[in-house]
């Protein structure tokens, strides 16, 4: 262990119109620094992710974490940017400078706002993320390349429309008692298993309540080096933290396996040296229900073409053998790009803290965290035990 999270803070995420990039960015890391009990003079370098591939006018955000406080100027601040992994890329960036010790105390913020986009802009951005020169042409954006893996594990496995379902309700459920999530309302089994009105196809077999929303947002951590993790309020360490990045053209790999999400895991496992059975909970990507349920396969909790056990013999849910998402994940929380990775870890700290509310798994005490950039091309794993 080389790090620990010594504070952390969160937006509401959602259509946030009296927002912007800046006042987000402001609000999250002066609020993280007061959590951790950190002056900003103390703090030695900021990594921002911020993933803006169109959804900001303003590039070249870095340097707006300085906003936060006159006592951040001339720090080192660099954004990084790694797809939908973006937040978890700036986290690990922030780890990498701990434990090379060029910095002892680290901020990290991630943060996008994406509602103020038009909806065909948001589309192209997020396709941005994918192979271009070959999959820039599927219907349906983003959402048409994860229809595309869905249709073709139906194909291969047969259809897992109810298993869907069962994974979006889920989630939906347990973002009720998430106070950042962006929809906070128990849909039921039977509202996203149906097609309605209300809940179209949107690509292939998934409908829109297999997609996760578009969404505005930040949070912020405040890392240190364990020696002065423990002089502070709380510390919660990095057992473990992979990351694994895959091809980008998905015709060079079998798109139903998420190789890089497995081999990220079983690198983070054995670096924690424990099993997944050790695991109190798990945040995973679902960006689609599809990946979600894929997920599971990779992880290792169920073998492959099985991942529909998972849910269906409620091995996920927040009372289960290893709950997923007790956040609402992506699905209810929302997914503004630049800021989940950072917002998976600051929920992982709190649930590890006890301090999660109406969202806390009962005794936890490790936490795993899967962020994915693309269709599993950048995977980071992070493993969470509180020392203090």
């Amino acid at each position: 262990m080389t790090a620990c999270i010594v504070g952390f803070a969160h937006s509401p995420f959602g259509k946030l119109d009296a927002e912007t990039v800046e006042s987000l960015i402001v609000r999250v890391a002066a609020g993280a620094l007061v959590d951790a009990g950190v002056e900003p003079k103390e703090v030695d370098e900021i990594v921002l992710g911020h993933f803006n591939a169109g959804f900001s006018a303003q590039d070249f955000t870095a340097s707006l974490v300085l906003q936060a406080s006159p006592d951040l100027r001339f720090k080192r601040a660099t954004r990084v940017e790694n797809a939908c992994a973006t937040g978890s890329a700036a986290v690990h960036q922030g780890l990498k400078s701990i434990a090379a010790r060029s910095a002892r105390i680290v901020l990290v913020v991630g943060v996008e706002q994406m509602t103020k986009t038009p909806g065909p802009e948001i589309g192209k951005n997020l396709l941005k993320a994918s192979y271009v020169r070959d999959e820039a042409d599927i219907e349906g954006g983003f959402a048409g390349i994860f229809g595309k893996i869905a249709g073709l594990y139906f194909q291969k496995y047969g259809d897992q429309s109810d298993a869907l379902a069962m994974i979006a309700a889920k989630n939906h459920k347990n973002g009720v008692g998430n106070r950042y999530a962006q929809l906070r309302k128990d849909l039921g089994f039977e509202f996203c298993r149906t097609e309605s009105e209300k809940n179209p196809f949107v690509a292939g077999p998934l409908k829109r309540t297999d997609c996760s929303l578009v969404s505005d947002g930040a949070a912020a951590l405040v890392l240190a080096d364990v020696e002065t993790a423990l002089r502070l309020d709380k510390a919660i360490a990095f057992r473990a933290a992979q990351h694994v990045q895959d091809f980008l053209p998905m015709a060079k790999r079998d798109i139903l396996r998420f190789e890089g999400c497995s081999l990220a895991w079983k690198r983070a496992l054995a670096q924690a040296g424990i099993a997944l059975t050790d695991l109190s909970f798990v945040e995973t990507h679902d960006c689609f229900t599809i990946a979600e349920l894929i997920e599971y396969e990779a992880m290792g909790l169920v073998p492959e073409g099985q991942g529909a056990r998972a849910i269906a013999e409620g091995m996920t849910q927040k009372d289960g053998k290893l709950p997923v998402n007790p956040s609402g994940g992506l699905k209810a929380k929302g997914h503004p790009i630049g800021a989940t990775g950072v917002s998976m870890h600051a929920l992982t700290a709190m649930q590890l803290m006890g301090s999660a509310g109406d969202i806390q798994v009962k005794d936890a005490e490790i936490g795993g965290i899967f962020n994915m950039g693309g269709a599993a091309v950048a995977n980071y794993v992070s493993i969470l035990e509180r020392i203090r």
